[in-house]
């Protein structure tokens, strides 16, 4: 079981970094990077969330997220607005293009990620998910 176990893990890590791969080309139409593709998706799911609330659920420091949206920013994608219950603080928003670029992403991933399970029958990518949920879990 040890060398089996070895073996899982290895497997495990190469489909990771497949996969972190694979998504890197998925973006390269938008150039973005996976960071700035999660962080638009959440801003997209969150709008009007704080710089510190998008830190947080990307884990990742404050600093990181302020570089991270300067960069969406620059493109358009999303813009800082005041917060009307402090003025200190500024609220993300996703513009319409960064919409619209978020739309797309996700069509792209979605054929991206039936080309790849698609290999799969039904069943396997059912015991696959069940996998791991319960390795992540």
């Amino acid at each position: 079981m040890p060398d089996e176990a070895v073996e899982l893990g290895d497997l495990l890590m190469r489909m990771a970094r497949a996969q972190r791969r694979r998504f890197r080309e998925v973006l390269a139409p938008w150039d973005l990077s996976p960071h700035h593709a999660r962080a638009l998706r959440v801003v997209s799911e969150r709008d009007g969330m704080r710089l510190s609330d998008l830190a947080a659920a990307l884990h990742i420091a404050p600093r990181s997220a302020t570089e991270v949206v300067d960069g969406l920013q620059e493109r358009g994608l999303v813009e800082r607005t005041p917060d009307p219950g402090d003025r200190r603080a500024v609220l993300l928003r996703v513009t319409d293009e960064g919409r619209r670029i978020r739309a797309e992403i996700e069509a792209a991933r979605t054929a991206d990620a039936a080309r790849l399970f698609g290999r799969l029958p039904p069943a396997d990518r059912a015991e696959l998910a069940r996998i791991l949920r319960t390795l992540t879990d």
